[in-house]
This record gives C-alpha cells, sequence and structure tokens, in this order.
C-alpha cells in the first residue's frame, strides 16, 4: 500500500471512491472535511468538490477513530507515512472539521542552499505555510546524516518531519529523531538534545515561542549547528516580531549623544540590534524552486535597522535541475532608487516620440496612475502583460518581498521603478519626473536619493572642490540640503526659478 493510499483509506469511503476516480491524483495536497458543507480536494491549482452530500458529525468520527489520536497541537499522523491530519473543534472539544494534509518526500531540494548547510554555521528558513520549508528539513537531515556523516538529531514536535509512530520515516535517513510530549515543551526538548544525545547538528520545525528562541541561542553558543524553520516570510517582518527577533540578534531602542548622531547623520533616538543573531544565514522561501539568501544576518539586520535597502541572493533550481544565481550584490540597491533621472531620460530616448511609453503597475491602483497621467499629459499606457511594458512599477512593501512579476521584469530588462506607497502623491511625483525626463528636463529625485546626492556633494566640497551644484528640489528638500551643508560648517546657497530651482554647496571662507 503506497502512503497516499495510506491517508486516501482513513476516509470515508464515499470520498475514498470519488478520490480514486481523479485523474490528478497524485498531485494531490489537501482534503477538507467540515462539518456542514461538502467534501474538498485541494490541488496545486484547483480545488474540487468531491460529492454533493454534506459532512456530517459521523463522518468526522468515522476520520478520529482511524488515526492513533490527536496530541496538544491538535495534530495527528499516520504510522511510517509523513501525512498530517489536523483537527479543528468547538468550544466544547467536538471536531467540526479535519485538514488531510498529504506528505510526500522529495528527493533533490535540498540542492538549492547544499552549500549553506555544509558551512556548519545556523541556517533559519522562512516562508509561508504550504511553501515547502518542513519538506526541505527533511531532505536537509537526510544529506546532512548520510552523505557527510554528521550527528543530526531532529526535534519533531508535531511528528511532520519524520512522521507518526515511534519508527522515523526513512525520508531522513540515518539522522535520529526525538519526539515532544506537548508544543509548549518544544525548548526543552531542545535543550535535552544538545545535553544528552551530543549532536553535531539539530533540526527543528516551526519556531515560534520566546522560549524557542532562547534556547536556539543557547545551542549556537554550544558550538552545535541549528537548521530550522520560523514563523515569518522575510527577515524583516523577523527583525520587529518582538517574540521573535532574538533569532537574529532582537532590536533595542538606543540614545546616541549629539557627536555621536552627527557623526552617523541620523537621529537621536535609533533603534540598534542588542545581541549576535542565532543563525549566521536566512533562507526566504518564495517557492519550492525560488530562495533569497540573507549570509552574515548581523550585517544585514543592522542594515534593515538604519533604513538601508538590503541585497539578498536568490537562487532558483531551474527545469534540468541546475540551481542558478540571478540576483544579488548590489543590483537590488540600484534599482530600489526611486527615481533615476538618468535611467528615466535614456528610456524616452530609446522610445520614439510617436510611440507611447507603456507601464505595468504592480500593487498599485490602475485608477489613480491613469488620473496622474492624464494631468500630467504624459504619453504613457498603462497595460497589464508585463511582456508589452517598458517600466515596472511597485511600491517598497512588494519590491521587499520580492515576487515573481518582479522577478519576470527583470529577465524581461525591463526598467523598474518602485515607489515608497500606493498613494496618490507619491504615484503623481512618479509621474512627473517621467514627465520631465519625457522633455529632456532633468527631473526631481526622491528627498533619499536628493540627500545623498548633497552628502556627496559635501565630500567633493571638503575634498578640495571649491562648489558643486545639485538637481532641482522641492522647498523642503532645499532645506534639508542647506541643513546638511550646515551641518559640515559649509555654505550652501540656492538659484534658478520654480522647478529648476537647486542648491549650490561652497567651500566656507575659512576653506574648512
Amino acid at each position: 500500500m503506497s502512503d497516499l493510499e495510506a491517508l486516501i483509506n482513513i476516509l470515508p469511503p464515499d470520498i475514498s471512491v470519488a478520490l480514486y476516480k481523479n485523474e490528478i491524483l497524485n498531485d494531490l495536497l489537501e482534503v477538507i472535511l467540515d462539518l456542514g458543507r461538502f467534501p474538498e480536494a485541494r490541488f496545486p491549482n484547483t480545488d474540487i468538490v468531491l460529492n454533493n452530500r454534506e459532512i456530517t458529525g459521523e463522518d468526522l468520527d468515522y476520520v478520529v477513530s482511524r488515526l492513533g489520536g490527536f496530541g496538544g497541537d491538535n495534530r495527528a499522523g499516520i504510522e511510517r507515512t509523513l501525512h498530517r491530519i489536523s483537527a479543528m473543534r468547538n468550544r466544547q472539544g467536538k471536531v467540526v472539521g479535519i485538514t488531510c494534509r498529504v506528505g510526500r518526500y522529495v528527493f533533490g531540494t535540498s540542492r538549492v542552499i547544499g552549500d549553506l548547510i555544509n558551512t556548519g554555521q545556523g541556517v533559519l528558513l522562512l516562508g509561508r505555510p504550504g511553501v515547502g520549508k518542513t519538506t526541505l528539513l527533511r531532505e536537509v537531515a537526510r544529506v546532512l546524516a548520510d552523505e557527510h556523516r554528521k550527528r543530526v538529531v531532529i526535534v519533531d514536535t508535531s511528528n511532520e518531519i519524520a512522521g507518526d509512530g515511534d519508527i522515523p520515516h526513512l525520508a531522513i535517513g540515518r539522522a535520529r529523531r526525538m519526539q515532544v510530549p506537548r508544543p509548549e515543551l518544544q525548548h526543552g526538548v531542545m535543550i535535552e538534545a544538545v545535553e544528552n544525545h551530543m549532536p553535531e547538528v539539530i533540526i527543528i520545525d516551526e519556531m515560534g515561542t520566546e522560549l524557542e528562541a532562547v534556547a536556539a541561542r543557547t545551542i549556537a553558543e554550544r558550538g552545535v549547528q541549528l537548521i530550522a524553520t520560523a514563523h515569518g516570510n522575510t527577515l524583516e517582518n523577523l527583525v520587529f516580531n518582538p517574540t521573535l527577533s532574538d533569532l537574529v540578534g532582537g532590536v533595542q531602542s538606543v540614545i546616541l549623544g549629539d557627536e555621536e548622531a552627527k557623526r552617523r547623520k541620523t537621529r537621536k533616538a535609533i533603534l540598534e540590534r542588542k545581541a549576535s543573531p542565532a543563525f549566521d544565514i536566512v533562507v526566504e522561501m518564495h517557492d519550492w524552486n525560488r530562495v533569497a539568501v540573507h549570509t552574515n544576518v548581523a550585517a544585514v539586520v543592522d542594515k534593515i535597522l538604519r533604513g538601508i535597502a538590503i541585497s539578498p541572493e536568490v537562487r532558483l533550481i531551474d527545469s534540468a535541475g541546475e540551481v542558478g544565481k540571478v540576483h544579488q550584490g548590489n543590483i537590488r540597491e540600484t534599482r530600489v532608487v526611486e527615481y533615476n533621472k538618468e535611467d528615466q531620460a535614456q528610456l524616452f530616448k530609446k522610445k520614439p516620440r510617436s510611440e507611447p511609453m507603456k507601464l505595468f503597475p504592480f500593487g498599485i491602483n490602475k485608477n489613480k496612475v491613469e488620473q496622474a497621467m492624464r494631468e500630467a499629459q504624459l504619453p504613457l499606457t498603462v497595460v497589464r502583460d508585463l511582456s508589452k511594458s517598458d517600466i515596472f512599477l511597485t511600491t517598497k512593501s512588494y519590491y521587499k518581498r520580492y515576487p515573481r512579476a518582479l522577478l519576470d521584469a527583470e529577465m524581461l530588462g525591463r526598467q523598474i521603478y518602485v515607489i515608497r506607497n500606493n498613494s496618490f502623491s507619491q504615484i503623481e511625483q512618479f509621474v512627473r519626473n517621467l514627465s520631465a525626463s519625457s522633455k529632456g528636463k532633468t527631473p526631481f529625485a526622491s528627498s533619499d536619493s536628493a540627500i545623498g546626492e548633497a552628502e556627496y556633494a559635501v565630500d567633493l566640497v571638503r575634498n578640495g572642490e571649491t562648489a558643486v551644484e545639485l538637481s532641482p528640489q522641492s522647498a523642503y528638500v532645499r532645506r534639508l540640503q542647506h541643513l546638511l551643508a550646515q551641518g559640515h560648517n559649509l555654505r550652501s546657497t540656492s538659484n534658478g526659478k520654480a522647478q529648476n530651482r537647486r542648491v549650490t554647496i561652497l567651500r566656507s571662507p575659512r576653506g574648512n
């Protein structure tokens, strides 16, 4: 009997028969049984109603009776399989819903991070539910135990990594498995594993409490490699999660002195990392074949807290099963600049004047974009097909998630621009800058890049330049540039009219 048959055979007979008749049965992800509703089978691209009979209490009791019992986390399993059955209960504790998730062992999934797990450094996996974190952990355990002959111990709280029953599934190879009596005791079993069984590697699924974060730090300090998953989609989410931020060093508020704040060119009240991370590497799982890798987590967390754009390395497994690195280094930092006047001017030079530019908005309100275009009288068309676009426009929140659409835009060589949010003022400013570029004028820069330009000008003047003229800016941004120059004991003036008014930074009379 195959693993899939073992799951189907615990279901009520009429539901089992309906499943066996399905042509795409091998792609089954879950079976959902909710009291008073029709049974559903979920597949990667569709959901199917199995029959038109509502689920009854007797159906749910039938399934429960064929299982070994649910643990404190309302999960159960089928011995020597990787399937997971989860229960929903009413206020009286009676089961009113059951989710039967298919567990599969997939060889080769660890290749995408194979070099990382070999370093001996701690690796933390992040990603949405169902993305494949547990499947990856299972393969990592086997590879380290069988191929690299390391002493691997799995702390298997819900028996999801190595399956239900006392004998672990063959998928974990020679790795040993410690079961956890109740989910709230996971942190204690983590420490017990280190103290009693001398592991070289500990593998843990679903770290979610402050006590578990403390246990992870203890394990890291004892020189044991820790590979785990945690709740959260991105490293930035984790940094600002008060429960789990200790996994990546934690966050504390610090008040700087006047001189130190001036030296750092920042506010006096700032956020800083308070300790070394428990994990050296964080991997964001976007899909089963695509991950974003943050190495040197301490440095990355410091950048996040200072508001600096981070640049993870994105890895993909192609159709041939090969791992490719398509996005790394400064590429992300270069693209995060909202308004790059050279790129914009070049963009309009490449396009015939008679043919309007085509913009693909992602996470941006289409109606707001079209309204801003009408007001700016800009020759720009909004399109729904990315392949027909010239410009890819999104917000910072979507950009940080690095969605599939952004990767496709990069691969197609589209011009990519990022605005702070979906507000009309941000969209209007972006369109106004494009309008200026299309007419051969110098567009306004964002305040962030404008301050960066001013800081660069300050360095030039302090190193010998007599005067450096900056790009045109709004009155508010010019004021910030004047204050920056004043903070470095340099002179600054404003000249030009209306939209062409700009700041010039000059050496002070004393030559400082």
